[in-house]
């Protein structure tokens, strides 16, 4: 019992000086803390928008070697019925259509990731009112 009045005594007597000075290395820790946990949420979602722009390069280029092959095919196929310049026309336009809707998810799937460090903002929010809390 008389050490822990002790430690309150010593909590009391610490000057304004002292507890400034203990509130600015706690500020100063804290903020070390969010700035990292910002650079592993930011990391994290540029990795993965990183790997749909990957996905979207690989796709498009082993799409694009598919196309040309299945093209030419259909293209012969349909000059039986059909004039060559015909059955080329019209599987370019089925061919383009088909590309469209494959880019356009792509691009949407990017335009919906963020990298805004949502939670991190939120801690730093949060922060702030712990030391006007502390300070006040």
């Amino acid at each position: 019992m008389a050490a822990k009045t002790q430690m309150q005594v010593e909590k009391e007597e610490r000057s304004l000086g002292d507890l400034f000075s203990e509130l600015a290395a706690e500020t100063g820790t804290l903020v070390r803390h969010e700035v990292a946990l910002a650079q592993v949420e930011i990391t994290g979602k540029a990795t993965r928008a990183g790997k749909q722009v990957g996905y979207l390069a690989i796709g498009g280029a082993v799409g694009y070697a598919a196309m040309l092959a299945m093209m030419a095919g259909i293209i012969l196929g349909l000059s039986y019925f059909m004039p060559p310049w015909l059955a080329a026309v019209l599987v370019g336009v089925v061919v383009g259509a088909a590309s469209y809707f494959v880019i356009s998810s792509a691009i949407e799937r990017l335009k919906s990731t963020t990298l805004t460090p949502e939670e991190s903002v939120e801690s730093i929010k949060e922060d702030a009112q712990w030391l006007k809390k502390q300070v006040s």
